[in-house]
Parts: C-alpha cells; structure tokens; sequence
C-alpha cells in the first residue's frame, strides 16, 4: 500500500504551461484567450501558451505530437493548465511516459476531456491532480463559497481547505463571451442546492475523491488507464469518494455509463458518490435522477447529486487523490479535501 504523492506547491512566479492535448483555440476566440492569460499574469504567474494551444479544429495537431508536447510541457511547469477540454485526448494514453509526467511534480489541472488523462494520472501513479478548471474559464468569477485553483495548488502537503456549496447555478446557455456578465452575481442566475438521491436529509461521507467527467473517463473502466479498483487498493485504504459529471449525455446513456462502471468494480470500495448537475435530457419513461437509482441505489453507499462540478458552472476545485469528507444537511453542503499522503 502507497499513499498519494502530491506536486509541487505553485509560488508566485511559477511557470504555468499551456498546452491543447486535446482540442486548441480557434482565432476567432483568442482574445477570450487573451483576457485569460491577464488574468493568471496580473497574479504573478509566468504563462507560456504552447503552440498547439492557439491551433482551432477537431484537435490541433497529430496524437503523436500533442502527446510529446504535453510531455515537454510538464517539465520545469509548475502547472500544466490546457485552454479547454475537447474530444479526442483519448488518443494520447498510450502514447506518454506516465512515471515521468508524476517525476516531474507539476499540477495537471483541467476538467471536461481533460480528466481522460487526471484519471490515470492519478490512478496509475498516486499523484494527484486537480478537476475544476481550464484556463478558459479564467475571466469569471468564482462564487465566494469556492477556492481558486491557484490557491489550492499552492497548498502544501498536510494542509486542507473547505468549501460550501453554492447558492446559484447557471442554467442558460453561454452566448458570446465579450458580452457575458463575468461577475458571479450576474453570471449564475438559477438557485441550486445538492440533494441526496434517496432524499434523506443528513448525509456523511469519507473517501480519497476520484472522477472526472463520465463521457470520457467511462470509456477507460477495464482499461489499465481507469483502474479505478487498483487505484483503491493501492492508494486509498480509507475508501472513495466517486465523483462524475455528465456533460450533456440523456439519461439511458447515462444509465448505461453508470452501470459499466459498477460493472468494473469502480464503486466496490466507495464510501459515497458525487454526481454533478448535468443538462442532459430526460428520455421517456428515465429521468436523471431515475438513471442513476437504477445504477447505484443496491450499492448502500450515499449518493449525492446536483453536486457543484461539471458542465453546468460553477464547479469547486476537487483534488483527485486528496481525502475528503462530505457532509450535507438542511442548510446546505460542506466539502473539506486534505493533502494527506
């Protein structure tokens, strides 16, 4: 048995690294990108945006060399912090050095297709990364309740961090981004709570978190890249905490993903699940909620969703690997996360 190991604690001056392993920035929205890497700079970080990362498209380069710049870019980066999730990093997994990526004690911070590659970094080597941003996500306002990704990731080992759940989610599309409001007053509009999925009213849980978003990281259960019941053995003798986020999937296919991972034993040491808010429809005679009680009520561990990550901001910084306890009651929802070993 190993515990996690953690990165580097990122100080100010800190490279961070950009680099697209998935999918790149088109031209047409570069001055969003722009705005973002101010917004990291006026905080005292040195940004170095990688050539991919400017490139839009499907993806912006072949697998093979977005594979290699990923690899270049964890060395002598405090963070690697691509613009934006995408589709295809997939593509990448068998084709890095996964020992050398957690040698180099660089944050990986990301979400959405991001996780494809947070997962197994996590899994495979016990060093943890971060779920709850993109550097395209910068120019907006996090809700009070929440810790900035660059606070976390400058913690250092042993420390630990709370966060309550928020009062307020988005639920409209976003339009063009110059003309979005970035505060968080004006930016999330719709209230939102978490919820237990079998409505008890006080629900506890204590874990090592791991997950990511369930599109992609569904796709690596019987993989050795989503050896998700490895990682438990390995790394987390307390148990864990599952969490998954849908990007837009209905609810059969989310229905199906869940049951696949049950079937890959990701919920056979889970102390609880976190399931986020997600926009994906109902189908007929299947809700969302309806999915996921067909997939996990037998399993007797608490399930709470409408939880504060994934596609539907805003999401907390979750630290994959860090222990955690979850708490939720009548007034709302608690999350500390511990840098322990």
């Amino acid at each position: 048995m190993t515990g996690i190991e953690y990165p580097a604690p990122l100080t100010a001056g800190a490279r961070i690294e950009v680099p697209a392993p998935s999918m790149g920035v088109p031209v047409e929205l570069h001055d969003r990108l722009r705005a973002a890497v101010a917004s990291l700079t006026d905080r005292g970080y040195d940004v170095r945006i990688r050539e991919h990362a400017t490139v839009g498209g499907l993806v912006p380069a072949s697998a093979a060399d977005r594979a290699l710049d990923l690899q270049r870019a964890f060395v002598g980066g405090g963070a690697v912090l691509p613009p934006w999730g995408g589709e295809l990093a997939i593509e990448l997994l068998d084709r890095l050095d996964w020992a050398e990526l957690a040698a180099a004690r660089a944050w990986l911070v990301g979400w959405s297709d991001i996780s494809t590659l947070m997962l197994p970094l996590t899994t495979l080597t016990g060093m943890a990364t971060l779920h709850g941003a993109n550097l395209m996500d910068e120019p907006w306002e996090l809700r009070v309740e929440f810790r900035r990704w660059t606070d976390v990731v400058g913690l250092t080992e042993d420390d630990f961090f709370e966060q309550r759940s928020a009062p307020r989610r988005r639920s409209r599309p976003w339009g063009p981004w110059q003309d979005e409001p970035l505060d968080r007053d004006s930016a999330y509009e719709a209230p939102t709570r978490w919820r237990s999925l079998d409505d008890s009213a006080d629900v506890v849980m204590r874990g090592r978190l791991i997950g990511g978003c369930l599109e992609t990281v569904s796709l690596l259960a019987g993989t050795p890249f989503g050896d998700v019941p490895g990682f438990a053995r390995r790394h987390a003798p307390e148990g864990t905490i599952v969490y998954l986020e849908a990007a837009g999937a209905d609810a059969v296919s989310v229905l199906r993903m869940l049951r696949s991972l049950k079937l890959a034993g990701w919920f056979d040491d889970a102390n609880g699940i976190l399931l986020g808010r997600t926009a994906g429809p109902s189908t007929e005679g299947l809700s969302q909620d309806d999915a996921a009680r067909r997939a996990l009520a037998d399993l007797d561990v608490p399930v709470i969703v409408d939880f504060d990550t994934g596609h539907q901001p805003p999401q907390m910084p979750l630290v994959n690997g860090a222990l955690a306890d979850v708490s939720l009651s009548g007034d709302g929802g608690s999350i500390t996360q511990r840098l322990v070993p």
